[in-house]
């Protein structure tokens, strides 16, 4: 506005013909190149409002920046701490009669492993809480890299480890790691940085179709390839979420669903695997309650035990190998058993704060990269959250998908944590007293 009033005075004032020629004729030649500051300004303006997550327009002075960081990094660390402390005490519980039998009558081996995954998630997320989002934009593609060469080794039957059918593990010796989650975080780096440099061409198709659908093509290749189709939606799904943040048009990202959508089905249909754990053990697990619909049932009766308060904590009959996968993938149903509806609320209450908080953040960052980067990282954790909970209280199909922060498994969880400390650095760097004065650039 104050360009514009001062463009309108020099127009007013008569300029005399035997003037010299100074930098303000030579300015005045400048809209023959298109580069004018009202051009640059209304490109910049088009540009911001591709992003969906839309920060306030008013600029924030420092003082406000530090507030709104330290109430968005407060709800973010309270509730994915709850979170992890309920994972570490569910463990012990739904865990203790299964640790026992397979790990000679140590009815804390599953809890033992999983406190010291914790304790290196939560140093991990505390150093990385401490670094400059924007070394994500060099590390991405590293971590994607190293991710994609362990998911081809862990779909090779001579060198993975195969559970329930899925071939996603890595044994080295007394470490087991799952490669397709770094994977998620490697993707959420990259996918972030090719959209932030591709930020003026959003509107073309073949601009978002390249590099962005190869990489993510591949990734989700190896991801059936190692038959995990539910890591691999939740691949997929955090793109799209990512895609939404950006802004891109609606058509563009229905098609994207849609196409989906349409290659789930027929990945579904053209597994027997696949299509008996959605047509048998989802839609109509009565049929068959002693076989494809044992688990989900199972995990339905522990929830309706409960009731309103749960019959108390440790004192599960669904654990006593009645329910499997009582301590990972269906842990939710344990909590509600033992904490009852009230419990399984809370929890899901929590989840809910910490989606709020990583919006928060998204909404608060100050650059397109990290605004990017939090809406990757908190529509990857939501996802699967909806998606392990839904599996269990029987809306969704049962995908072996682990509820984040909560369920059994390490390397989930150090990543998961990991992933809070990026959101912590986007918080963290928004409420700088630099970041705050140098405001919201579109496409940096």
């Amino acid at each position: 506005m104050a360009e514009r009033t001062q463009g309108a005075a020099r127009a007013k004032t008569p300029a005399s013909p035997n003037a010299p020629a100074t930098k303000s004729s030579a300015t005045a030649k400048a809209p023959k190149s298109g580069t004018t500051p009202t051009s640059t300004a209304g490109r910049s303006t088009r540009l911001a409002h591709h992003l969906r997550l839309v920060p306030t327009p008013r600029r924030r002075n420092a003082a406000e920046a530090k507030r709104l960081a330290r109430r968005d990094i407060a709800l973010l660390a309270g509730s994915a701490g709850a979170l992890t402390v309920v994972g570490l005490v569910m463990v012990l519980s739904a865990g203790s009669v299964s640790a026992a039998q397979g790990y000679g009558g140590n009815s804390f081996w599953y809890f033992q492993r999983q406190l010291v995954y914790a304790g290196l998630g939560v140093g991990a997320a505390v150093v990385v809480a401490r670094l400059s989002p924007r070394i994500w934009k060099h590390l991405g593609i590293w971590i994607l890299g190293g991710a994609t060469v362990l998911m081809v080794i862990a779909a090779r039957p001579t060198s993975g480890t195969s559970l329930y059918g899925a071939s996603r593990w890595i044994d080295l010796g007394p470490l087991t790691i799952q490669p397709s989650e770094f994977a998620k975080l490697g993707l959420v780096a990259v996918a972030a940085t090719i959209l932030t440099n591709k930020w003026s061409k959003l509107d073309e198709p073949m601009q978002l179709l390249m590099p962005l659908a190869p990489i993510v093509l591949l990734v989700s290749l190896l991801g059936i390839a190692q038959r995990d189709l539910g890591t691999t939606l939740i691949l997929c799904g955090l793109v799209l979420v990512m895609l939404f943040a950006a802004g891109i048009r609606m058509r563009y990202l229905v098609f994207a669903a849609g196409a989906g959508v349409l290659g789930a089905m027929v990945l579904i249909v053209g597994e027997t695997y696949r299509r008996t754990r959605f047509f048998d053990a989802w839609l109509n697990p009565w049929a068959d309650r002693q076989g494809n619909g044992y688990q989900l049932i199972q995990g339905l009766i522990a929830i309706g035990s409960g009731g309103w308060l749960g019959t108390g904590l440790g004192t599960s009959r669904a654990k006593w190998d009645f329910l499997p996968n009582a301590h990972s993938d269906f842990i939710y149903a344990v909590i509600g058993e033992e904490l009852g509806l009230l419990g399984a609320l809370a929890v899901l209450i929590a989840f809910g704060v910490l989606i709020y908080a990583g919006i928060r953040i998204a909404l608060h960052a100050r650059g397109t990269f990290e605004r990017l980067l939090a809406a990757g990282v908190i529509g990857w954790i939501g996802l699967q959250a909806i998606v392990n909970m839904g599996a269990v209280t029987g809306l969704l199909p049962i995908t072996g998908v682990p509820l984040p922060l909560v369920s059994f498994g390490g390397t989930a969880l150090v990543v998961t944590l990991v992933g809070v400390g990026m959101l912590a650095s986007v918080a963290r760097d928004a409420g700088s007293p630099t970041r705050a004065a140098r405001g919201s650039t579109p496409g940096r």
